[in-house]
C-alpha cells in the first residue's frame, strides 16, 4: 500500500489570506466612511435642525389657566368664587398600567370608589394625552406624602387649581348656573370658533345660567411659561412666563338678600318669582323653587346625586322662571281690560249683571264665574277688583281673538323678553293662523271664550308676567329684562355699566290706564281678592290674583281643593307693582298647585315688597290647606 504525501501551498494561503484581510479592512473603512459622513450630516449640515429639537425636548410650552371672574350682586356680596386646591393628576397616555398605578396610588392617598368611577367617566370624555384629576382637594399631608414617592409613577403628578365655589348653595342656583368640564362636543366648537387655544390649560366651562351667558367674560385669557424639563419630563426651572388675564368680574342686577327673602317666602312650596325695576329692566330677584345645589356639578356630579335631582318629582332642574310655561289665568285681566278700553268695546261706565255664568248665543254651555252665585251688577273697575270671569267671557267675545292677539302681542305676550340668559321659553298667545297650523283646525267662538280668562291655549312664563307688569307699571314703557350691571376688569379694576334701552311706548291712554291701575289697587284693599295680601301694609301697592287650572272639571262637577292631590291643584299667580304711584319694583309670583293666588302667591309677593321698600322680613304662610277655606280666585 503505497501512502500519499501532501504538500501544503504556503504562499497560496498567505495571499489567500492577505486578500481577505484587505478586503475586511476596505469593508471597514467604507463603513467607518459613511459613518463619518453621517455625522458630518447631522453634526454640520443638520445642526441647526437638530439643536432645534434638542432644545424643544429641553423646553416645554405649558399654558397656564386663567383665574375665572367673579360674580357679585348689586351691593358687592360674591354669589361665585373662587379657592385654590391640590389636584392629583394622572395622564393616561404616559401610564403604562392604569388600573395597577391607581391600586398604588391608593395606598397613598385615599382614592374612593366614587373617585375612581369619576375618573373612568372623565376618561371617556377627554383626550388620553390629557392630565385628568383622579383626586381633588388633597391635604397637605397626602401632598407630602406623594411627593416622596413621586419618582415610582411616572405620569402621574400633582397640580395647584382653582375651584369653583357657590355660597348660597340652592339659592340663586338657576340665576347662577354651574360650571361642569370641558366635553369633546364643546371642544369641537371651540375650535370651531377658534377659542380652542384660550381653553388649552381650562378644565371647565360654564355649562348653565351666568356662567354659560357670559363665559366669554369670566373665563379670561390663557398665559403660557416656557419651562426646562429633565429626561423624566419633571419640572426643572421656568425659563420666561407670559401671566393670564383673569377674566373680568361680573356685578348683577340682582339683590343677594332680596333673593334669599323670596326664596324663603316660598317655604316648601313650588314655583318661581321674578322681580324688575319698571323704569330700567333690571331684574331684582330671580327665583326658581326648588333649587339644586350647583357645586355638586363642578368636579363631576356623583351617581346617587344625580338620581336624586334627575327622578325627583319636583324637577329641580328646571328653571321655572326662565322655562316653565303655565295659563296665566286671571292676571290677564287687567290687559284684557285696556284691550277692551283700547278698542272701544268698553267704557267705564259700562255694566254688566252677573250670574254666575256665561254663555254664547245660540249655546246652552255655561262658562262659569270663579263665583257660584256671580258678582251682580259689575262695571269694568269692579270686574278687575273681585275678578269676575262672567265679565271678561263676554268681554273677549266682543274682541274676538284678532283683537286680543294683536294686543297682547304689543304687550309682549307670547314672545321671548330676550333676558341675557340663554334658554328663555316663548310662552304662547293663540291665534286663528297658530291653531291652524298646529292642530289643522278653526278657531271657535268657545276658544276665545277661554281665553278671556287666561285659560286655554294661553301660556306665560314668570319672567314674561313679570316683564309685561312692569311694563304696564311703566305706563307702557318696556325696557328689556337684564341680569348684567357692570362688567369689572380684574386687571386695572375699572368698572364698565351697562347702559339701558326702551325698547318701546305702547303709547297707552293715561285715563284708561289710571283706571285699571287704581283697580289693581282696590284688589289689595277690602273687598278685593288680594285682601290678606294687602292687610296692614304701609303702602300702597297694586296687584292682580289668578289662579289657573291644571286638570279641567266637568261642567257640573264642584272644584274641592282639599279632595284633589296636591300634584293636580290649580297654580296660584300673582302680580304687582310698588308703590303704586312711583313703581320701583314689579313682580310675579307663581306657586305651583298652591290653588288661590290671593291666599298663597299673593302672600309671598307681599313680603318681598315689605323687604324691599321697608326692610321687612317675612313672616311664615299659610299651608295649601290652610288657604282652601278661603274663597277668593
Amino acid at each position: 500500500m503505497t501512502r500519499h504525501i501532501e504538500f501544503k501551498d504556503t504562499h497560496r494561503e498567505i495571499h489567500n489570506f492577505r486578500l481577505r484581510l484587505t478586503l475586511s479592512l476596505g469593508f471597514v473603512l467604507l463603513l467607518l466612511l459613511i459613518l463619518l459622513a453621517r455625522f458630518i450630516y447631522l453634526q454640520v449640515i443638520q445642526q441647526s435642525h437638530y439643536q432645534t429639537l434638542a432644545e424643544n425636548n429641553r423646553i416645554s410650552i405649558v399654558p397656564i389657566a386663567p383665574s375665572r371672574g367673579l360674580i357679585l350682586d348689586r351691593n358687592g356680596t360674591t354669589l361665585a368664587q373662587n379657592y385654590s386646591a391640590y389636584t392629583l393628576e394622572i395622564t393616561s397616555s404616559k401610564v403604562a398600567d392604569l388600573k395597577s398605578t391607581i391600586d398604588e396610588l391608593a395606598k397613598l392617598i385615599d382614592i374612593q370608589p366614587g373617585d375612581r368611577k369619576r375618573f373612568k367617566r372623565l376618561l371617556a370624555d377627554n383626550r388620553n394625552f390629557e392630565s385628568l384629576p383622579i383626586r381633588n382637594r388633597l391635604t397637605d399631608e397626602e401632598v407630602a406624602r406623594f411627593a416622596t414617592q413621586r419618582y415610582r409613577f411616572p405620569g402621574v403628578e400633582i397640580k395647584a387649581r382653582l375651584f369653583r365655589e357657590y355660597p348660597y348653595h340652592e339659592q340663586i342656583s338657576h340665576l347662577l348656573g354651574y360650571i361642569g368640564r370641558i366635553n369633546e362636543k364643546e371642544i369641537a366648537q371651540l375650535e370651531e370658533d377658534e377659542m380652542a387655544a384660550n381653553y388649552r390649560a381650562s378644565n371647565y366651562i360654564g355649562k348653565t345660567g351666568i356662567e354659560q351667558s357670559y363665559e366669554n367674560e369670566l373665563h379670561g385669557k390663557a398665559g403660557y411659561q416656557q419651562v426646562e424639563v429633565d429626561a423624566g419630563g419633571r419640572e426643572v426651572r421656568v425659563l420666561s412666563r407670559t401671566p393670564p388675564v383673569s377674566g373680568s368680574n361680573l356685578i348683577l342686577t340682582i339683590d343677594a338678600k332680596l333673593q334669599e327673602v323670596a326664596e324663603q317666602a316660598f317655604g316648601k312650596y313650588r314655583g318661581a318669582l321674578v322681580a324688575i325695576d319698571p323704569s330700567n329692566g333690571e331684574v331684582l330677584a330671580f327665583v326658581s323653587k326648588p333649587g339644586y345645589d350647583p357645586n355638586l356639578f363642578i368636579d363631576g356630579i356623583d351617581q346617587q346625586s344625580w338620581n336624586e335631582l334627575n327622578n325627583s318629582p319636583d324637577v329641580p332642574l328646571n328653571n321655572r322662571a326662565l322655562r316653565g310655561q303655565y295659563p296665566p289665568g286671571s292676571t290677564i285681566k287687567p290687559f284684557m281690560a285696556l284691550a277692551g278700553l283700547h278698542y272701544n268695546k268698553r267704557t267705564p261706565g259700562y255694566t254688566i249683571s252677573d250670574p254666575g255664568y256665561f254663555s254664547l248665543p245660540g249655546s246652552r254651555r255655561r262658562y262659569r264665574d270663579w263665583k257660584k252665585e256671580g258678582h251682580g251688577s259689575v262695571d269694568l273697575f269692579k270686574s278687575i277688583v273681585v275678578s269676575c270671569d262672567t265679565y271678561y267671557y263676554g268681554l273677549a267675545t266682543e274682541l274676538g281673538i284678532d283683537n286680543i292677539f294683536s294686543f297682547f302681542s304689543e304687550f309682549g305676550f307670547g314672545k321671548k323678553t330676550g333676558i341675557d340668559m340663554e334658554g328663555e321659553a316663548s310662552g304662547l298667545m293663540p291665534s286663528q293662523e297658530w291653531k291652524r297650523k298646529r292642530y289643522k283646525q278653526k278657531w271657535y267662538a268657545g276658544d276665545t271664550v277661554s281665553v278671556g280668562i287666561g285659560q286655554g291655549y294661553n301660556l306665560v312664563t314668570p319672567l314674561q308676567l313679570a316683564y309685561v307688569t312692569a311694563t304696564l307699571a311703566n305706563d307702557g314703557i318696556a325696557y328689556r329684562p337684564h341680569l348684567l350691571k357692570e362688567v369689572q376688569s380684574s386687571h386695572t379694576n375699572k368698572k364698565r355699566a351697562l347702559g339701558t334701552k326702551m325698547e318701546f311706548n305702547l303709547n297707552l291712554d293715561p285715563e284708561h290706564l289710571a283706571l285699571v291701575k287704581n283697580a289693581m289697587v282696590a284688589v289689595t284693599q277690602p273687598g278685593g281678592t288680594a285682601t290678606m295680601a294687602g292687610a296692614g301694609a304701609s303702602y300702597a301697592f297694586a296687584g292682580k290674583t289668578g289662579t289657573a287650572q291644571v286638570v279641567g272639571i266637568k261642567q257640573d262637577e264642584k272644584y274641592i281643593e282639599s279632595k284633589v292631590q296636591e300634584r293636580y291643584r290649580d297654580h296660584a299667580w300673582f302680580i304687582a307693582f310698588a308703590p303704586a304711584d312711583q313703581p320701583k319694583i314689579a313682580l310675579a309670583v307663581l306657586v305651583e298647585n298652591g290653588g288661590h293666588g290671593g291666599s298663597i302667591a299673593a302672600p309671598i309677593a307681599r313680603k318681598v315688597l315689605d323687604y324691599f321698600l321697608l326692610g321687612k322680613m317675612p313672616q311664615p304662610l299659610l299651608t295649601v290647606d290652610e288657604a282652601a277655606g278661603i274663597e277668593h280666585d
